[in-house]
């Protein structure tokens, strides 16, 4: 995806994901089904911090599907995608490309903190995952699934369990439970196989219930 004219980003995987898929194959029965139908892809991140917080406030609460669109028509609004130009839209024109009142507001707000220094960007790589979601959460409409998604697909953790995530939850009761109801409990104890990897695991559970990747 390439917001306004900003010139195309080579993506970057992860290092572990060779790793970690020969991990899951071996650990876990589904996985040993799952991983080798979907080849070579694995997770990608476009290394654009804000950009991949804007996706993520973008698609709450809405399908994939819809998120893209609504994405795509605000990517053309600025000429490049960076919070100093988010913060000089116009609000009528972000509501034309299909974004609520309030996702202006979160992602109005997500542009201030980036703009205004209050996020450590440059000690993100060297803080444990709790202390940035514990950063980010601080942020209008980032909650903590947004921060693990952040975690899964900027900064490419390895292990992640996103348990607010209604894909992973319908997706373990698929593939685990033969449709049955999944408590997180339930959840927990299925992904204790995939550690240190559940990143990796959570992405294929999401591969196995839409085959396009999510990208952020």
């Amino acid at each position: 995806m390439v917001a306004g004219n900003k010139a195309p980003v080579t993506p970057v995987t992860p290092y572990f994901w060779a790793e970690a898929c020969k991990h899951l194959m071996k650990k876990d029965r589904v996985m040993k089904r799952l991983i080798p139908q979907f080849g070579d892809a694995c997770l990608e991140t476009r290394g654009d911090a804000f950009m991949t917080l804007a996706r993520s406030i973008v698609g709450q609460q809405i399908s994939v599907k819809a998120a893209q669109t609504v994405w795509d028509r605000f990517a053309l609004l600025p000429s490049t995608m960076t919070p100093t130009n988010v913060l000089k839209l116009k609000v009528d024109d972000m509501r034309a490309a299909g974004l609520s009142a309030r996702k202006v507001e979160y992602l109005v707000d997500l542009a201030v903190h980036f703009d205004n220094g209050a996020l450590h960007v440059k000690s993100w790589d060297s803080m444990s995952d709790d202390e940035i979601v514990a950063e980010l959460v601080a942020i209008r409409g980032v909650g903590r699934w947004t921060a693990e998604m952040f975690l899964i697909f900027h900064l490419m953790r390895p292990n992640v369990l996103p348990l607010d995530d209604v894909g992973l939850i319908n997706g373990i009761r698929t593939n685990y439970f033969s449709g049955d109801v999944v408590s997180r409990s339930d959840a927990r104890e299925v992904a204790a196989a995939w550690e240190p990897y559940c990143s990796v695991a959570t992405w294929y559970i999401w591969r196995s219930l839409d085959p396009l990747p999510v990208t952020y």
